[in-house]
């Protein structure tokens, strides 16, 4: 099977398996199938498409995108920033990890939804709020896996830079920056989908516009529909642009060897043959060792 049929065996692989799912979902609401779960509360697949179709056609829809999105992107490139920098010099410098771990280390546990409040009173604006929100929660991935990243840097890299005359700038931007690419984008990867969760539940709160807005004033109306909708939207938006950070990663760090899902086919040992015996190779024992075998 050559590379390409593979990949079209697994792109049709995932297609059917979210056919399946729908499928299924389609299946036990419009069976209203009551088991120890509710599915006769649940909309179909079809009542949701329906929805979905009405609300693309208006103008509500891509005005609350447009304003999630807006959020998101700003408060996830703010996060970056300050996570990597953040990180980087925790990391390297001891005063800087006895100055700011403590205050990080405390200040992390809190969950960025928990900041509405503090968001409120300290910003005049419920935008300002919302993308402060996104921030710190897409900020702390992205400070601990950097850190962790930099911290596991072999140090004969530095050393090799160092002792070619490189001086701290140098090294930072040939050893531990491209060093620490892997594991900085795992912590984007994981920090965009924070961020999502986080500021659907701030636009529910303290929204004017946006998809977890409208998904809170559809359900404050029984448009279970439109709730559909809106939870939809959300899952396709974060899918796509955590697919963006992993392809700008991989574009990045292209210089990485990539391990082969494919099974490895070993090849067994072969035994080296056994020459045949030929009078030349059989050597006459000495006749003491013939009389010690008689004994």
């Amino acid at each position: 099977m050559t590379g390409r049929t593979a990949r079209a065996a697994r792109y049709a692989l995932r297609v059917l398996a979210l056919a399946a799912a729908l499928g299924l979902w389609q299946l036990l609401t419009s069976r209203r199938i009551d088991l120890w779960l509710r599915f006769s509360q649940f909309p179909t697949v079809t009542d949701v498409a329906h929805a979905l179709a009405g609300r693309l056609s208006g103008a509500d829809y891509w005005t609350d995108l447009s304003a999630s999105l807006t959020r998101i992107l700003t408060g996830f490139l703010l996060a970056a920033v300050l996570g990597v920098a953040t990180g980087v010099i925790v990391a390297r410098s001891r005063l800087a990890e006895d100055l700011l771990g403590p205050l990080l280390e405390v200040v992390r546990p809190i969950p960025a939804i928990a900041l509405v409040p503090v968001a409120i009173l300290l910003f005049p604006s419920n935008e300002q709020g919302i993308v402060f929100i996104t921030c710190t929660a897409a900020f702390f991935p992205v400070l601990v896996s950097t850190r962790h990243a930099v911290g596991a840097l072999t140090p004969v890299w530095e050393e090799a830079v160092r002792t070619m005359g490189g001086g701290r700038w140098r090294v930072l931007a040939s050893v531990v920056l491209p060093g620490a690419l892997p594991g900085i984008f795992g912590g984007l990867s994981v920090g965009i989908g924070v961020s999502w969760i986080c500021v659907i539940s701030a636009e529910m709160i303290s929204g004017q516009y946006g998809v977890g807005y409208r998904t809170w004033q559809d359900y404050t109306v029984v448009d279970y529909p439109g709730v559909f909708v809106g939870m939809v939207t959300v899952g396709v938006l974060g899918w796509l642009t955590s697919t963006a950070v992993e392809l700008l990663g991989r574009r990045l760090t292209h210089w990485l060897p990539r391990a082969s899902r494919a099974p490895v086919v070993r090849p067994r040992p072969q035994r080296p043959a056994t020459p045949p015996l030929t009078p030349a190779t059989v050597r006459e024992e000495p006749e003491e060792a013939r009389d010690e075998h008689l004994v």
